[in-house]
Protein backbone atom coordinates (compact mmCIF):
# COMPACT_ATOMS: atom_id res chain seq x y z
CA UNK A 1 0.00 0.00 0.00
CA UNK A 2 1.81 3.25 -1.15
CA UNK A 3 1.66 5.85 2.36
CA UNK A 4 1.07 9.65 1.49
CA UNK A 5 4.16 11.83 1.33
CA UNK A 6 3.33 15.31 2.68
CA UNK A 7 3.53 17.97 0.30
CA UNK A 8 4.50 20.19 3.33
CA UNK A 9 7.79 18.08 3.86
CA UNK A 10 9.00 19.73 0.30
CA UNK A 11 10.81 23.21 0.67
CA UNK A 12 7.33 23.95 2.18
CA UNK A 13 6.51 21.60 4.40
CA UNK A 14 -18.91 13.06 -34.81
CA UNK A 15 -16.17 10.33 -35.51
CA UNK A 16 -15.57 12.59 -38.86
CA UNK A 17 -11.76 14.70 -39.78
CA UNK A 18 -12.49 18.51 -39.84
CA UNK A 19 -11.00 19.87 -43.42
CA UNK A 20 -9.06 22.02 -41.14
CA UNK A 21 -7.65 19.09 -39.15
CA UNK A 22 -7.55 16.41 -41.79
CA UNK A 23 -5.87 12.72 -41.39
CA UNK A 24 -3.92 14.10 -44.21
CA UNK A 25 -2.44 16.97 -42.31
CA UNK A 26 -2.24 15.50 -38.95
CA UNK A 27 0.51 12.82 -40.85
CA UNK A 28 1.80 16.07 -42.12
CA UNK A 29 2.56 17.11 -38.74
CA UNK A 30 4.83 13.93 -37.85
CA UNK A 31 6.74 14.19 -40.62
CA UNK A 32 8.01 17.99 -39.14
CA UNK A 33 9.42 16.64 -35.60
CA UNK A 34 9.31 12.88 -34.27
CA UNK A 35 9.92 12.51 -31.21
CA UNK A 36 12.85 10.20 -29.35
CA UNK A 37 10.83 8.12 -27.58
CA UNK A 38 14.08 5.81 -26.78
CA UNK A 39 14.29 7.18 -23.61
CA UNK A 40 10.98 7.76 -22.41
CA UNK A 41 8.93 5.58 -20.08
CA UNK A 42 7.45 2.93 -22.35
CA UNK A 43 3.88 3.62 -20.74
CA UNK A 44 4.04 6.64 -20.80
CA UNK A 45 4.88 6.46 -24.61
CA UNK A 46 1.70 4.42 -25.32
CA UNK A 47 -0.69 6.89 -24.16
CA UNK A 48 0.99 8.87 -26.52
CA UNK A 49 -1.65 7.11 -28.97
CA UNK A 50 -4.76 7.63 -27.38
CA UNK A 51 -7.13 10.35 -29.62
CA UNK A 52 -8.10 13.16 -28.04
CA UNK A 53 -10.54 15.62 -29.33
CA UNK A 54 -9.57 18.78 -31.67
CA UNK A 55 -11.76 21.69 -31.10
CA UNK A 56 -11.32 25.27 -31.95
CA UNK A 57 -11.24 28.18 -30.10
CA UNK A 58 -14.55 28.04 -29.26
CA UNK A 59 -14.37 24.25 -28.14
CA UNK A 60 -16.36 23.13 -31.62
CA UNK A 61 -15.39 19.85 -32.08
CA UNK A 62 -13.30 19.41 -34.95
CA UNK A 63 -11.83 16.07 -35.54
CA UNK A 64 -9.66 14.11 -33.68
CA UNK A 65 -5.39 13.16 -33.21
CA UNK A 66 -3.14 12.03 -30.99
CA UNK A 67 -1.75 12.76 -27.44
CA UNK A 68 1.11 12.94 -28.97
CA UNK A 69 0.52 15.13 -31.99
CA UNK A 70 -1.51 17.42 -29.72
CA UNK A 71 1.16 18.03 -27.22
CA UNK A 72 4.25 18.44 -29.80
CA UNK A 73 5.27 22.56 -30.13
CA UNK A 74 5.76 22.00 -33.85
CA UNK A 75 2.07 21.46 -34.20
CA UNK A 76 1.01 24.13 -31.83
CA UNK A 77 2.41 26.80 -33.03
CA UNK A 78 2.57 26.12 -36.44
CA UNK A 79 -0.86 24.78 -36.89
CA UNK A 80 -2.42 26.37 -33.47
CA UNK A 81 -3.86 22.15 -33.02
CA UNK A 82 -5.94 22.62 -30.12
CA UNK A 83 -7.34 19.90 -28.23
CA UNK A 84 -10.13 19.51 -25.19
CA UNK A 85 -8.89 18.63 -21.24
CA UNK A 86 -9.96 18.79 -17.91
CA UNK A 87 -8.52 19.75 -14.50
CA UNK A 88 -10.61 18.18 -11.44
CA UNK A 89 -10.14 20.11 -7.52
CA UNK A 90 -11.11 17.50 -5.10
CA UNK A 91 -11.55 18.94 -1.43
CA UNK A 92 -12.74 16.44 1.11
CA UNK A 93 -14.96 17.29 3.47
CA UNK A 94 -12.09 19.31 6.09
CA UNK A 95 -12.23 21.52 2.75
CA UNK A 96 -8.61 20.21 2.42
CA UNK A 97 -7.86 20.06 -1.52
CA UNK A 98 -5.76 16.73 -2.97
CA UNK A 99 -2.57 17.90 -4.31
CA UNK A 100 -0.19 16.05 -6.66
CA UNK A 101 2.97 15.79 -7.62
CA UNK A 102 3.48 14.50 -11.64
CA UNK A 103 6.03 11.73 -11.35
CA UNK A 104 8.97 12.23 -13.49
CA UNK A 105 7.96 9.57 -15.93
CA UNK A 106 5.15 12.14 -17.50
CA UNK A 107 6.23 13.30 -20.54
CA UNK A 108 5.01 16.88 -20.27
CA UNK A 109 5.46 18.57 -16.91
CA UNK A 110 7.06 16.07 -14.91
CA UNK A 111 7.88 16.50 -11.35
CA UNK A 112 5.60 19.64 -11.23
CA UNK A 113 3.01 20.34 -8.84
CA UNK A 114 -0.61 20.51 -9.71
CA UNK A 115 -4.33 19.66 -8.82
CA UNK A 116 -6.07 16.69 -8.05
CA UNK A 117 -6.21 15.31 -11.62
CA UNK A 118 -5.67 16.56 -15.36
CA UNK A 119 -6.10 14.71 -18.26
CA UNK A 120 -8.01 14.65 -21.58
CA UNK A 121 -11.02 12.69 -22.75
CA UNK A 122 -10.92 10.54 -25.28
CA UNK A 123 -12.52 11.21 -29.18
CA UNK A 124 -14.96 8.25 -28.19
CA UNK A 125 -18.71 8.45 -28.07
CA UNK A 126 -19.07 8.41 -24.23
CA UNK A 127 -16.29 10.95 -23.77
CA UNK A 128 -17.76 13.28 -26.90
CA UNK A 129 -20.56 13.58 -25.64
CA UNK A 130 -21.66 17.33 -24.42
CA UNK A 131 -25.00 16.97 -22.81
CA UNK A 132 -24.39 18.27 -19.50
CA UNK A 133 -20.55 17.84 -20.11
CA UNK A 134 -21.14 14.05 -19.66
CA UNK A 135 -18.15 13.10 -21.63
CA UNK A 136 -15.91 15.17 -19.47
CA UNK A 137 -17.22 13.92 -16.29
CA UNK A 138 -16.98 10.29 -17.64
CA UNK A 139 -13.11 11.11 -18.83
CA UNK A 140 -12.57 12.70 -15.30
CA UNK A 141 -14.05 9.96 -14.15
CA UNK A 142 -12.00 7.67 -15.51
CA UNK A 143 -8.84 8.99 -14.94
CA UNK A 144 -9.24 9.69 -11.18
CA UNK A 145 -9.48 6.33 -11.10
CA UNK A 146 -6.39 5.50 -13.39
CA UNK A 147 -4.40 8.10 -11.76
CA UNK A 148 -5.51 8.19 -7.81
CA UNK A 149 -7.24 4.76 -7.62
CA UNK A 150 -10.60 6.20 -6.65
CA UNK A 151 -13.31 4.08 -7.71
CA UNK A 152 -16.07 5.19 -9.66
CA UNK A 153 -18.49 4.18 -7.25
CA UNK A 154 -16.92 6.64 -4.72
CA UNK A 155 -17.33 9.57 -7.36
CA UNK A 156 -20.62 9.09 -9.16
CA UNK A 157 -21.01 11.33 -12.34
CA UNK A 158 -23.44 13.33 -10.70
CA UNK A 159 -20.53 14.60 -7.98
CA UNK A 160 -18.41 15.99 -10.40
CA UNK A 161 -19.34 19.72 -10.65
CA UNK A 162 -18.45 21.73 -13.89
CA UNK A 163 -17.79 25.25 -13.24
CA UNK A 164 -16.02 26.77 -16.47
CA UNK A 165 -13.75 26.45 -19.24
CA UNK A 166 -10.11 27.73 -19.37
CA UNK A 167 -7.85 28.27 -23.17
CA UNK A 168 -4.13 28.80 -22.49
CA UNK A 169 -1.20 27.80 -24.17
CA UNK A 170 2.29 26.47 -22.76
CA UNK A 171 5.62 25.20 -23.58
CA UNK A 172 6.97 22.37 -21.17
CA UNK A 173 10.19 21.97 -22.61
CA UNK A 174 11.82 22.49 -26.25
CA UNK A 175 9.49 19.48 -27.91
CA UNK A 176 6.52 19.06 -25.82
CA UNK A 177 3.43 21.67 -24.51
CA UNK A 178 0.13 22.08 -23.78
CA UNK A 179 -2.55 24.13 -26.00
CA UNK A 180 -5.84 23.31 -24.14
CA UNK A 181 -9.49 24.46 -24.06
CA UNK A 182 -9.72 23.21 -20.15
CA UNK A 183 -13.02 22.21 -18.16
CA UNK A 184 -12.47 22.35 -14.74
CA UNK A 185 -14.34 20.56 -12.29
CA UNK A 186 -15.09 20.03 -8.47
CA UNK A 187 -15.39 17.24 -6.14
CA UNK A 188 -16.45 17.69 -2.79
CA UNK A 189 -16.18 14.46 -0.55
CA UNK A 190 -13.26 12.32 1.01
CA UNK A 191 -12.50 8.90 -1.26
CA UNK A 192 -9.98 6.05 -0.73
CA UNK A 193 -6.73 6.31 -2.46
CA UNK A 194 -4.26 4.24 -3.93
CA UNK A 195 -1.80 6.72 -6.61
CA UNK A 196 -0.81 5.31 -9.21
CA UNK A 197 3.36 6.01 -9.32
CA UNK A 198 3.35 6.15 -12.96
CA UNK A 199 1.73 8.99 -12.64
CA UNK A 200 2.21 10.51 -9.51
CA UNK A 201 5.26 10.58 -7.00
CA UNK A 202 3.70 12.42 -4.09
CA UNK A 203 0.39 13.51 -3.24
CA UNK A 204 -1.41 15.31 -0.21
CA UNK A 205 -4.01 17.03 1.24
CA UNK A 206 -3.78 20.88 1.88
CA UNK A 207 -5.34 23.82 3.10
CA UNK A 208 -5.43 27.11 1.71
CA UNK A 209 -2.35 28.47 3.42
CA UNK A 210 -0.45 25.73 2.40
CA UNK A 211 -1.02 26.15 -1.13
CA UNK A 212 -0.47 29.82 -0.76
CA UNK A 213 3.16 28.88 0.48
CA UNK A 214 3.82 26.35 -2.05
CA UNK A 215 2.91 28.68 -5.04
CA UNK A 216 5.25 31.74 -3.68
CA UNK A 217 8.02 29.61 -3.09
CA UNK A 218 7.32 27.45 -6.73
CA UNK A 219 8.01 31.85 -8.18
CA UNK A 220 11.89 30.87 -6.82
CA UNK A 221 13.62 28.91 -9.06
CA UNK A 222 15.89 28.15 -6.82
CA UNK A 223 13.60 26.65 -4.39
CA UNK A 224 13.54 23.99 -7.23
CA UNK A 225 9.43 23.83 -6.88
CA UNK A 226 7.35 23.56 -9.79
CA UNK A 227 4.12 24.28 -10.80
CA UNK A 228 1.66 23.34 -13.96
CA UNK A 229 1.15 26.70 -15.70
CA UNK A 230 -2.57 25.58 -15.97
CA UNK A 231 -2.58 25.05 -12.16
CA UNK A 232 -0.79 28.48 -11.75
CA UNK A 233 -3.51 30.55 -14.22
CA UNK A 234 -6.18 28.93 -12.00
CA UNK A 235 -5.08 29.33 -8.60
CA UNK A 236 -4.11 32.49 -9.51
CA UNK A 237 -7.44 33.89 -10.82
CA UNK A 238 -10.31 31.42 -9.69
CA UNK A 239 -9.21 28.93 -7.20
CA UNK A 240 -9.31 30.41 -3.59
CA UNK A 241 -12.70 32.36 -4.36
CA UNK A 242 -14.27 28.40 -5.37
CA UNK A 243 -12.56 27.25 -2.32
CA UNK A 244 -14.14 29.89 -0.20
CA UNK A 245 -17.44 28.91 -1.60
CA UNK A 246 -17.41 25.33 -1.38
CA UNK A 247 -21.35 25.04 -0.18
CA UNK A 248 -22.60 26.64 -2.37
CA UNK A 249 -20.68 26.92 -6.02
CA UNK A 250 -23.93 27.57 -7.70
CA UNK A 251 -22.69 30.93 -8.81
CA UNK A 252 -19.79 29.72 -10.10
CA UNK A 253 -21.32 27.87 -13.18
CA UNK A 254 -20.76 29.55 -16.23
CA UNK A 255 -21.71 26.95 -18.99
CA UNK A 256 -21.28 29.94 -22.01
CA UNK A 257 -17.46 31.23 -20.87
CA UNK A 258 -14.45 30.49 -22.31
CA UNK A 259 -11.57 32.31 -20.37
CA UNK A 260 -8.58 33.26 -22.62
CA UNK A 261 -5.76 32.72 -20.25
Amino acid sequence: MNHLVPLRHIRCSLFKQSVLFSWRNIKKFRQFTMANEENLDQTQVKLLQEKCIIVDENDKVLGSATKKDCHLNKNIIESGLLHRAFSVFLFNTENKLLLQQRADTKITFPGCFTNTCCSHPLFTENELEDKDVIGVRRAAQRRLEYELGIKPSEIPLDQIRFLTRIHYKATSNDKWGEHEVDYCLVVHKDVTLDPNLNEVQKWDFVTPVELKKLLSEAENKESGLRVTPWFKLIAQRYLFEWWENLSDLKAFEDYNTIHRM
